[in-house]
């Protein structure tokens, strides 16, 4: 009998212990699980950015007559209007009032200028597309520019909860109509706006000639 109760003693540890060593086993993976999705969902990430920077090149392409520039933030700008006689462009505290027109990649309107109205901005204090963000500080007083931003730099994945869907990338239309000082900010001491630093990133794009070449024109 007790021979009977030890077998049986020794076979319920036995199977507990094989349980737990097992249960261990099986949640390793859920590190490795993690860091696979991270990866794969980086690639996914460079994958799309390198798609829609594709698309943006066949536009320029397209448009050979177009002069474009492109910025160290990975976006492209070309003038509609350019002001050669102003040097200022806004800079923080600033607010800046402007017209704007979104339309898709394919040129169709997302957000007419009469649809959006007068905007009006304090510069790098107010959370807007980052793209604008940064492309306003390039423009001059009665300048117009189109701005073609890939979805990163625009309202990426989860759009604008309106009309502009998941990972859309967008052509912008601004005509910056003025820009002030912030009147918060009249006693600080001014500063020489001449050489804006993001100015500085602007580089002429010219359209690849007939002849395939290794070189690719939009980033020398």
């Amino acid at each position: 009998m007790k021979y009977l109760k030890l077998s049986i003693y020794t076979l319920l540890f036995t199977v507990l212990f094989l349980s737990c060593k097992h249960h261990e086993e099986a949640r390793r993976p859920i590190s490795q699980s993690s860091g696979t999705f991270m990866k794969k969902s980086a690639d996914r990430n460079k994958k799309l950015v390198a798609s829609e920077e594709d698309v943006i090149k066949k536009i320029i392409k397209s448009n050979p007559k177009v002069k474009y520039y492109a910025t160290r933030k990975g976006y492209w700008l070309s003038y509609d209007e350019k002001n050669t006689t102003d040097t200022q462009t806004p800079r923080k505290g600033d607010i800046a009032y402007f017209n704007l027109e979104i339309k898709d990649i394919e040129g169709k309107i997302i957000y007419s200028e009469s649809e959006l109205g007068p905007q009006t901005y304090y510069v790098d204090k107010q959370d807007i597309m980052m793209g604008l963000r940064d492309g306003i500080k390039l423009m001059h007083k009665n300048e117009t520019v189109t701005f073609l931003f890939p979805s990163h730099i625009a309202y990426g994945y989860h759009g604008d909860n309106k009309k502009i869907g998941t990972n859309q990338s967008l052509i912008c239309t601004v005509t910056l109509r003025n820009f002030v000082p912030d009147p918060s900010a009249a006693t600080a001491t001014p500063t020489s706006n001449t050489s804006n630093p993001a100015e500085q990133t602007l580089k002429p794009v010219s359209p690849k000639p007939a002849v395939k070449t290794k070189k690719d024109t939009l980033n020398p």
